[in-house]
């Protein structure tokens, strides 16, 4: 049975020209990375997942016996599929697989449950269905009977052989089917939304925009055969993809070293054993990893870079990372949408510490824009607004999004607030949606919890908004400091700083933690739900 391939938003014929002609997009599938080095070092390690060592032959070896076994089941081009699987070998596995067979898939996060699910089920409509026994949601049948359509269903931990994953993965007896990718120009498979709140929509990647985002991360952060990754945050997640991410590693022919989870107590032994010597993480993370590592006794001595992105990155603690650590510290700010912007080597200190980057491709065009759509010039703050050959023209299946979030020419407006350098370098202060009107008067919500960062005794901040029968709302900052803190000082740091009085917070909260989102972001919804719930009586 043939099957229409995933229809999605494609860029003008005019640009298509250009970005292939100036050799971006260059006609490979994702998967091709991963196969060429099966072909030439199949020996190398690919994947180090707790006991066990994935070459690439074996990766392989795994993603051809599941394409060729979904192939004979009558899985092809035209399928969808939704995936949850943990950071293991086999997301990777299956993965390549389904780029293969050129089945698409969205590749939901471990931390997703039902509402999740049945959201990504019901706008891709999946024909199959690849997940963990031990996930809650997935113990028993329910969810997979709840989607309409589903014609197959596999698992980890299975007890039925049959739907056992690992039975598919089986290089031994595979059937000789044909399967091929999609198109290069097709979709390749769905990501994620970055968005903090809300279902994340999804956003359509074909082959020839995420494999150019791919190759050139590699090349500015300096991946080669020899690099060892640690993937701690969630595999599926799109910085842990593409910037460099696993598939840059696989694209040179490095190893990626999973772990369960960014604590400092899971990931530091695993860096001295492996001689890991890049790490991705997230701001919160390393305020984590920062604490740990002053208390000693941590082999560290492999790090040679550590990229932080997915969230504002103050300045103070940024500086922190080659003091510590010992390494290159390269600051990333991407979206699954496309733009991906790094800091590079012959950066000066100052910029690498004080901004995010610069974009990767000389074809990335950046504005940066008032509320009323003009732009603005360099270093003044405005919406982020972007297009380019990795850049995505639409959301899946979400029209009226799509006018809210495109201007007429195809501009991606992303809700970042940024100030652009001369050079061309963007300095993300906050977010349109991130600001608290107190009154009339608009308080980015990132400017004061950098500034609060400068304090010593402060560790993570978050500023949020409260709702105030006056002014509409108020803002309350919630810390989580060393012993010692007194909300008197906090003021007083942040009057020390010369701000306006009105952004100075409302009320100040100190807290032992600060709730994440699955990706490492601080939880601001949940932060703000915490906040309005009543008071409990003593």
């Amino acid at each position: 049975m043939t099957r229409d391939l995933v229809a999605f938003t494609r860029w003008p014929d005019h640009l298509a020209a250009r970005y292939r002609a100036r050799g971006y997009w260059q006609g490979l599938p994702l998967c091709h990375g991963a196969e060429a080095q099966a072909k030439a070092r199949p020996d190398a390690a690919a994947i180090l997942c707790g006991r066990r060592r994935i070459s690439y032959a074996q990766l392989d070896a795994h993603a051809s016996a599941l394409a060729a076994r979904l192939a004979q089941a009558g899985f092809g081009r035209g399928d969808t599929a939704l995936v949850q699987l943990p950071n293991k070998a086999e997301f990777y596995m299956v993965f390549q697989a389904l780029l293969k067979a050129g089945i698409v898939p969205v590749n939901a996060l471990w931390s997703h449950r039902q509402a999740e699910l049945t959201a990504y089920a019901e706008q891709i409509r999946p024909r199959l269905l690849i997940a963990d026994r031990t996930h809650p949601v997935h113990g028993g049948d329910r969810f997979a009977a709840s989607c309409g359509g589903l014609a197959l269903a596999l698992h980890l931990n299975a007890a039925d052989p049959r739907r056992d994953l690992a039975h598919w993965l089986d290089p031994r007896g595979a059937p000789a089917a044909s399967y091929r990718p999609t198109p290069a120009e097709e979709v390749a498979f769905f990501q994620l939304s970055g968005g903090s709140t809300g279902t994340p929509k999804l956003i359509p990647r074909t082959h020839d925009d995420y494999a150019y985002s791919v190759r050139e991360s590699v090349r500015i952060c300096g991946v080669t055969g020899d690099t060892r990754m640690l993937v701690a945050l969630p595999a599926p997640h799109n910085y842990l993809m593409s910037s460099p991410g696993s598939l840059g590693v696989f694209e040179a022919g490095g190893t990626v070293v999973l772990a369960s989870a960014p604590d400092p107590q899971i990931c530091f032994p695993l860096i001295a054993e492996h001689r890991v010597d890049m790490v991705p993480l997230v701001p919160s993370a390393v305020a984590l990893w920062l604490e740990a590592a002053g208390k000693g006794g941590h082999d560290l001595a492999s790090l040679r870079s550590m990229l932080v992105g997915g969230a504002a990155f103050a300045e103070a603690t940024a500086r922190k990372v080659p003091q510590v650590f010992g390494c290159r510290l390269i600051q990333v700010f991407g979206m699954a949408e496309g733009l991906v912007n790094y800091t590079r080597p012959e950066d000066p200190p100052g910029t690498v510490f004080s901004t995010q980057g610069r974009p990767i491709s000389p074809d990335d065009e950046v504005r940066v824009l008032d509320p009323e759509g003009r732009p603005v010039p360099d270093g003044t703050p405005g919406e982020l607004a972007t297009r380019g050959p990795y850049t995505f023209r639409g959301y899946y299946r979400a029209p009226g999004h799509n006018l809210r979030a495109f201007d007429p020419e195809g501009f991606y407006r992303s809700g970042d607030v940024v100030v652009r350098h001369p050079s061309g370098h963007l300095q993300v202060v906050g977010r349109v949606k991130d600001q608290i009107n107190r009154g009339g008067e608009k308080i980015a919500a990132e400017e004061i919890e950098a500034l609060l960062l400068r304090h010593p005794l402060i560790r993570q901040a978050a500023l949020v908004a409260v709702p105030d029968p006056v002014l509409g709302e108020r803002s309350c900052a919630v810390i989580v400091a060393g012993d010692g803190l007194r909300t008197v000082d906090v003021r007083r740091h942040l009057m020390a700083q010369g701000i306006a009085e009105y952004k100075l917070p409302d009320r100040i909260r100190l807290a032992s933690s600060l709730p994440l989102t699955p990706v490492g972001k601080t939880d601001k919804k949940r932060l703000r739900e915490e906040l309005a719930a009543p008071v409990p009586a003593p």
